[in-house]
């Protein structure tokens, strides 16, 4: 399931611009390496096979499409510890305070793959069939659940090598499972936090939404201290017929490490489903989203605000696949980036022969505040039905001077100006997320990395 405490990544991790992949492990390093007693046959099968599909699969380089603009000069996961140890008793607590991030109907709190805290179901909730538990026990308990969704719909867009190290190493995260016709007022909260320097994580997320339930989620990642750290997660999202399934996620790991994090959607017959994700921390972090609408009236929004600075860079991959007729997407990714960060969007809405009558739409707008930050953007369209509405685009520009003057000129000072213009273009995303303690959380995390002085100094 993942290394032993004292070992670290293979050679076979290391990700830099090679002719070649890195030579396989031999079969017989999977069993002492990844399994641990008591999994079923059927996962320790399907570990086996993530496993030999990242240390098999090719060293991703910018030849390939899918890494196009990536800096891949230097980018190496080689050396993090896949077991590091359960924080001391201190930082323990502090994290589960700083995990109450917002009301929650129940909690599950991971540092280092390891739980360190949880609020349980109510026993109403309990009563009507819902589930949530880590995912660890839900294997435990659940088997013919998990043996039905776990890694079977998870997805990449380029990112295969390290959705297979995820699935192989993965043993922390939530299951959750919300019976036919349950809907839940509240939100399920989980979190994950990274202490020390040069561990490595691999949260996963399993929502499972019956039949015209409804159910909101919010995942957490972020940094205890300092230091480099791994994360490498994925989130599934099946949304049964007629099922409302809003999932939040936020990044916010140190400036430091590195992030692959692989986000799967399935849509059933007029589901509902809205994704937040917020993309704050990190040196490198690749975001790859794929959402398929598989049910006739499917509806899907995709809304990601991101804000860099330093040499932050964030890859942005995503996929609108519309399979089933009537069905309806919406995407709207905005960046501010500060310094010399980077961005990279690469989006495409894909609409199958059988799925007549989609409506698709696909944005990207970037807002550069520093002199040598770039924003790179790739939409794409594929349509094979000739009775579909779709349409995608992408802006890129700086802080309109006249606005700005406009403000200054009312006695606001350049830097509060600043913020104030650049909350007014992310507002569209934050009003989205319907949640005033989370939006509130949002606007402090934004504030917090928008620093006055740095802008006064950038947005002239």
């Amino acid at each position: 399931m993942s290394l032993t405490a004292t070992e670290t990544l293979p050679a076979a991790a290391t990700v830099a611009p090679r002719p070649s992949a890195a030579a396989p492990l031999p079969a017989t390093a999977f069993p002492a390496a990844l399994t641990h007693s008591g999994e079923p046959a059927w996962l320790v099968e399907r570990r086996r096979a993530a496993w030999h599909e990242f240390t098999t699969r090719a060293i991703p380089t910018r030849k390939d499409e899918r890494w196009r603009f990536a800096n891949l000069a230097g980018f190496s996961i080689e050396g993090f510890q896949s077991v590091a140890a359960v924080p001391d008793a201190a930082t323990t607590a502090d994290l589960r305070t700083r995990s109450a991030l917002v009301p929650a109907v129940a909690q599950l709190t991971f540092a280092n793959d390891h739980l360190i805290d949880r609020s349980p179901l109510t026993a109403d909730l309990a009563r009507q069939g819902v589930i949530f538990l880590p995912l660890a026990e839900a294997i435990a308990q659940h088997p013919d659940l998990l043996r039905e969704h776990l890694f079977r719909h998870d997805r990449a867009l380029g990112g295969d090598k390290f959705l297979g190290l995820h699935q192989a190493s993965t043993r922390a995260g939530a299951f959750l499972y919300v019976p036919a016709g349950v809907q839940i007022p509240g939100t399920f909260a989980v979190a994950h936090w990274a202490v020390g320097s040069g561990v490595a994580v691999y949260p996963h997320t399993l929502v499972v939404a019956g039949a015209n339930s409804a159910v909101d989620l919010l995942d957490f990642y972020g940094s205890a201290s300092s230091g480099a750290a791994l994360l490498a997660g994925a989130a599934t999202v099946l949304a049964g017929p007629g099922s409302r399934i809003f999932r939040k996620s936020i990044q916010n790991l140190n400036t430091e490490s590195l992030v692959f994090q692989m986000d799967t959607t399935h849509g059933g017959r007029d589901a509902d489903v809205k994704n937040i994700a917020v993309h704050l921390g990190a040196h490198r972090a690749r975001f790859e989203n794929q959402a398929r609408l598989v049910g006739a009236g499917a509806h899907l929004k995709l809304y990601a605000l991101t804000v860099g600075d330093g040499k932050q860079e964030f890859d942005q991959r995503t996929f609108q696949d519309h399979v089933a007729p009537h069905t309806t997407s919406d995407l709207l990714y905005k960046n501010a980036l500060l310094d010399e960060a980077r961005s990279i969007f690469a989006g495409m809405i894909r609409v199958e022969p059988e799925a007549a009558e989609t409506d698709a739409y696909q944005q990207n707008r970037n807002l550069l505040l520093g002199p040598n930050a770039e924003a790179n953007s790739l939409p794409g369209l594929e349509i094979m039905n000739n009775n579909v509405r779709c349409t995608h685009g992408a802006t890129t520009g700086r802080v309109d001077p006249e606005q700005l003057f406009y403000l200054r000129s009312r006695g606001i000072p350049r830097a509060a100006a600043s913020q104030l213009l650049i909350f007014g273009f992310f507002e569209e995303v934050i009003d989205k997320v319907e949640n005033a303690p989370l939006a509130d959380l949002l606007h402090a995390l934004v504030c917090a990395k928008l620093d006055a002085n740095k802008l006064a100094k950038q947005v002239s």
